[in-house]
C-alpha cells in the first residue's frame, strides 16, 4: 500500500510540473505577429500584410503564392 501512494504521489508531482511548465511557454511565448506589430506602426503593416496574402473573394483562405 504504501508503494501505491508513492508512486500516485511522485506521478501528481510530475503532472503538476509538466503543466506548470506548458503554462510558462504559454506565458513567456512571444510570436512573429505580436513581435511585428509592437516594432511597426498600422501604416507599415497593412501594405505588407496586403502584398504577402492576397485573399480570394470568399476570404476564406490565402493562398501561397510561386510554390
Amino acid at each position: 500500500m504504501k508503494t501505491e501512494a508513492l508512486m500516485l504521489r511522485g506521478l501528481f508531482v510530475a503532472c503538476l510540473a509538466v503543466c506548470g511548465l506548458v503554462l510558462a511557454a504559454m506565458v513567456s511565448a512571444s510570436p512573429d505577429a505580436i513581435r511585428l506589430a509592437a516594432s511597426a506602426s498600422a501604416g507599415q503593416l497593412s501594405p505588407a500584410a496586403h502584398a504577402a496574402c492576397l485573399l480570394p473573394a470568399d476570404g476564406v483562405v490565402c493562398p501561397r503564392l510561386g510554390g
